[in-house]
């Protein structure tokens, strides 16, 4: 049977595992991606009567990580 020492080691164990792995992960919708960076740098340009960057490429679909849903 387990002892309280134990018990409470292994709950901190626990959590500090959680918090590992929920710190892999990212945050949709908190940075432009350069695509979305390079579309408003275009834009921006074309006020501005800049000559214009080369157009970005449409980036590939975003793959879901399987750690993304923790966050």
């Amino acid at each position: 049977m387990m002892n309280a020492a134990t018990f409470i080691r292994t709950i901190m164990l626990i959590a500090a595992i959680g918090v590992a792995v929920t710190a892999c992960g990212r945050r949709p919708g908190t940075l432009d991606s350069p695509y979305e960076a390079a579309i408003e740098a275009r834009k921006q340009a074309e006020r501005d009567d800049q000559p214009l960057p080369p157009a970005p490429k449409k980036p590939e679909e975003d793959r879901r990580f399987i750690l993304d849903g923790l966050i």
